[in-house]
């Protein structure tokens, strides 16, 4: 699944789009990825950066097509000279193929080395119409953006509770040693993490590639975790000509902690008339198409809490069999909140060292939790 995630990505920055005209016209260079991709079924080389220095051939767009014809077909013999020149210098291979550290080139150099680590969690949870926790899943990864010079050693120190744990799940052994509710489970590293020192050390230590990337990915399951967001939704029917919906949201988080574009889709009958609302904060717009009404908060601070009241009119022929469907549809929520992660994820230190230059380096950390596909809370 890894190298065909990959996969996509190489080819999408060769030829933009993936579609059947695309492919079909921009074979030969396809195939020559696949090519240096995959030997007898082992992966190769995935990293694009890497693929990039020495397949060097032009995708084929109708931009390109264009371009061609307004500049004309003028100075065959020196754009053939300089064509053939490319060719040489794009056989020979470069340097990253032949070093032991192919995923970053020598002589990279910035005025001002930095490098930027983002935990990025997305929960997926189901919630009972009590407020309690059927399931739950944690899909969390770490990304950073390196900008340093030369062939930096950067180490990650991570809290001990969460590196047990991973270390279990990498050794294939019951990752929820700590007894505390955490179980980390499908750990994977970036080819740079040398996993010897990690499972010996506890050190997640690399010498990164350049730019942006994707140091690790892991998925955590927890009996322990508390929903985010307690909603209490309420129903009136009156005579099915006219219901009442009452929601209430409360921020079951520390009141330090902000969530930032919360959108609480709530499902509603369709067909309905003159919908009327009344709220305290936010916005709420009705969406005809989807039968869902939209509240909408730009932030909304921890141990808050508002409430939702809207009166709807029921068409005059009404279904009854519709009434009863809305109800089993479950209220969901999209939201993004930093500055903590609900892993128990904690970043202790980065350390950078790159011994010949010895320079200055500033690392940057940010937590990040947001909603995955899944968070849903039952209303019946």
């Amino acid at each position: 699944m890894c190298y065909l995630n990959n996969l996509i990505k190489v080819l999408e920055s060769y030829v933009k789009s993936l579609e059947e005209e695309s492919i079909r016209d921009n074979f030969s260079i396809i195939y020559e990825l696949l090519d240096e991709m995959m030997d007898f079924g082992i992966p190769q080389i995935t990293d694009e950066k890497i693929l990039k220095e020495y397949i060097t051939q032009d995708s084929f767009t109708l931009e390109n097509v264009i371009s061609s014809v307004k500049s004309g077909g003028g100075g065959g013999n020196s754009s053939s000279g300089s064509h053939n020149n490319k060719q040489i210098t794009a056989n020979i291979p470069p340097s990253t193929l032949t070093n032991s550290i192919n995923w970053r080139t020598n002589g990279i150099m910035y005025n001002k080395n930095e490098a930027y680590l983002d935990v990025i969690e997305s929960i997926d949870m189901l919630i009972n119409s009590k407020g309690q926790m059927i399931s739950s899943e944690i899909y969390g990864s770490i990304k950073l953006k390196c900008y340093l010079s030369g062939m930096p050693e950067l180490i990650l120190g991570l809290n001990e509770r969460f590196l047990n744990s991973g270390i279990n799940s990498i050794k294939g052994g019951d990752s929820n040693s700590n007894g505390k509710g955490v179980d980390v489970e499908d750990v994977k590293f970036h080819q740079c993490v040398r996993l010897s020192k990690f499972e010996s050390e506890k050190l997640i230590s690399f010498i990164p590639p350049d730019g942006e990337f994707e140091l690790m990915n892991y998925r955590v399951h927890s009996n322990t975790l508390r929903p985010l967001f307690i909603i209490d939704y309420k129903l009136k029917n009156h005579s099915n000509t006219r219901i009442e919906i009452m929601l209430k949201v409360k921020a079951n988080f520390k009141n330090k902690i902000i969530a930032n574009k919360l959108e609480i889709r709530i499902p509603v009958p369709e067909y309905l008339d003159s919908p009327k609302f009344h709220y305290n904060k936010g916005s709420i717009k009705y969406i005809p198409g989807e039968s869902v009404l939209i509240w909408k908060f730009k932030k909304i601070q921890g141990g808050k809490e508002y409430v939702m009241i809207s009166e709807l009119l029921l068409p005059s022929i009404n279904n009854i069999g519709n009434l009863e469907n809305f109800k089993k549809r479950p209220v969901n929520l999209k939201f993004e909140m930093q500055g903590f992660v609900t892993s128990g994820l904690q970043v202790k230190y980065l350390k950078i060292n790159e011994p010949k230059m010895n320079y200055p380096s500033f690392p940057y950390v940010r937590y990040i939790t947001r909603s995955g596909d899944n968070y849903s809370v039952r209303v019946k």
